[in-house]
């Protein structure tokens, strides 16, 4: 007698959940706060600053470290439509945004920044989510475009976020159906601004003004 194995079931797709595919408010994310540093690093820093001279050495080092983070920020290669070709552009030899320490880098294991460019639907959108739960703290995003803000002009699809910040938080938001490479790069140093701010403060600024 021939005994079959049990087919393993499939987990549906977290899109079919949704009822009313206008909305993704069910999975509306929110930033965690404390992730300045890792309890790790705050012990060993603490340690360092309770020996002779310590507060010196940590006082140094946490401004390098300061620097370093805002000047050398590394967002993870994800375009989705027509703004990451102006995404390209933006790093491209014209504009060269790697000269403020910019890198796009492939591995969001190793990336600070996600710049979301294009139209995010919502059979992407847990793909998405899953890229930036990949990428460590302190992490940062930036909504390009109008699609990626609002959902631009296919935001009455029954297929389209109406924001990537439904899905993932959100710092810069940079206008334009697309933004040119300056945009882009604006809004790069507003996201660096930010940064700065952080790293002096432990507390994150406001978001840019969302606009269309």
């Amino acid at each position: 007698m021939e005994i079959k194995a049990p087919t393993p079931q499939i987990p549906p797709a977290v899109w079919t959940e949704f009822k009313d595919l206008q909305e993704w408010e069910k999975l509306h994310q929110e930033r965690q706060e404390g992730d300045k540093h890792s309890a790790l690093f705050e012990s060993v820093t603490e340690g360092i600053f309770n020996f002779p001279g310590g507060f010196v050495v940590t006082t140094l080092a946490d401004g390098f470290l300061n620097w370093a983070r805002k000047s050398s920020v590394w967002p993870v290669t994800f375009g989705l439509a027509c703004c990451a070709i102006e995404m390209m552009a933006t790093f491209a030899s014209r504009f060269d945004v790697e000269r403020l320490g910019m890198v796009p880098w492939a591995s969001p294991r190793h990336s600070d920044l996600m710049i979301v460019s294009g139209t995010v639907t919502i059979k992407m959108a847990p793909m998405l989510k899953r890229i930036y739960d990949q990428m460590p703290d302190p992490k940062w995003a930036v909504s390009m475009g109008s699609c990626a803000n609002s959902g631009g002009p296919f935001r009455h699809g029954y297929h389209v976020v109406k924001g990537v910040d439904r899905v993932i938080p959100v710092d810069v938001y940079v206008p334009g159906c697309p933004p040119p490479p300056d945009a882009l790069l604006y809004g790069l140093l507003k996201l660096q601004e930010q940064i700065s701010h952080f790293r002096k403060t432990g507390q994150r600024a406001a978001p840019t003004e969302k606009t269309d």
